[in-house]
């Protein structure tokens, strides 16, 4: 699980980033949290759509559902705080 979570953050490390800093921002709105928790919940739970015990399909759910999750939530971000992200980590258009 821990190797799966490595190789996850890496892949979504600028992404995570953004959220993250979303997350903190004063002006951050209630559905973002809720996301939030929600990609949290499906990366810890046990439950997948493609159990882990398949080879490389379990895992391969996860590095493809998990970034385009958190690319959805970063999409609908507030203006101000896309505007807040980009100063803070370089512009992303």
């Amino acid at each position: 699980m821990w190797k799966r979570l490595t190789v996850l953050w890496t892949v979504v490390r600028g992404d995570a980033r953004r959220l993250w800093f979303a997350l903190r921002h004063p002006q951050s709105p209630g559905w973002l949290k809720f996301g939030t928790a929600l990609i949290a919940l499906y990366l810890l739970s046990p439950v997948d759509l493609l159990p882990d015990t398949i080879p490389l399909l379990g895992v391969v759910d996860d590095l493809v559902l998990v970034p385009l999750a958190i690319r959805f939530l970063l999409d609908r971000l507030p203006p101000d705080i896309v505007r807040a992200a980009n100063q803070r980590f370089g512009g992303r258009p």
